[in-house]
């Protein structure tokens, strides 16, 4: 699933593309990713809006509409956008697209269907029912200080709680304990401040590098632990430990990383 980087990477492509341009038509072939309308609700609430503006919280990102509602795009596994000016270029699992005065369109694709469209009137209302957390990038230290004091869920349960913490997921949640040397399956309660310290000046370092390099894979920095991932389980620090942390498949290098 789409984290932070690869969402902030969407909301460039949307804010690029689809601005300020008066939606002439809506089509819709699946409304199955459409979650709280119809079909034909959805369009006849988005034909003859525009987009004003977005807003990405997390690994949310919301479209901004002219008459003061708010359209969710939530890309799941497989959710993509597409913007194109001729009929051939329509991405090939297209569930929904608008069409602009321009003429040109922005598809909406999605081969698994697990992404979640949501049209929304009051936004914080939505954001405050489904227990959005801070976004990553913008929480302070000592609030993060204040949501991990006494927590007895381990560190990386703790990353990926998107009710406390909006963004991260699984694997810059590895990537984390990683550069801070400590094992995903540590006690949130138990890390000394000063290591916290590092793991949250970690996170937003990882996070940033990421959207700087538009969450590129083969582009981030070599000492990364991104690439020795599944790699026969060794890497320049040791032996790759595969368990099961927080419900999700879980890296960390054995000796590398400290247990607390």
């Amino acid at each position: 699933m789409p984290e932070l980087p690869e969402v902030n990477t969407f909301k460039k492509y949307f804010d690029g593309t689809s601005l300020k341009k008066r939606i002439m038509n809506v089509n819709v072939h699946d409304s199955k990713i459409i979650r709280n309308i119809s079909g034909s609700e959805f369009i006849a609430h988005l034909t003859g809006r525009s987009f004003t503006s977005s807003t990405r919280r997390g690994k949310y990102l919301f479209g901004h509409l002219d008459d003061g509602n708010h359209l969710l795009l939530h890309f799941g596994m497989t959710g993509d956008l597409k913007y194109y000016s001729d009929i051939s270029e329509r991405p090939k699992h297209e569930r929904f697209s608008f069409d602009f005065s321009n003429g040109d369109s922005l598809g909406f694709d999605c081969p698994r269907k697990f992404a979640r469209i949501v049209y929304i009137n009051d936004l914080d209302q939505y954001i405050k029912e489904v227990g959005l957390g801070v976004d990553a990038l913008d929480i302070l230290e000592e609030e993060f200080f204040a949501f991990a004091k006494g927590r007895k869920m381990t560190i990386k349960g703790f990353l990926l709680n998107q009710k406390l913490l909006a963004g991260v997921g699984n694997l810059y949640a590895d990537e984390i304990c990683y550069q801070t040397k400590v094992t995903p399956n540590s006690v949130t309660g138990k890390i000394p401040k000063k290591k916290l310290k590092e793991i949250f000046l970690a996170m937003k370092n990882i996070l940033n590098t990421a959207i700087e390099r538009s969450a590129y894979y083969k582009d981030y920095p070599d000492d990364w632990f991104w690439k020795w991932r599944k790699k026969d389980g060794k890497s320049d620090k040791g032996e790759i430990i595969i368990s099961k942390v927080a419900g999700r498949t879980t890296y960390h290098v054995k000796g590398w990383q400290k247990k607390y």
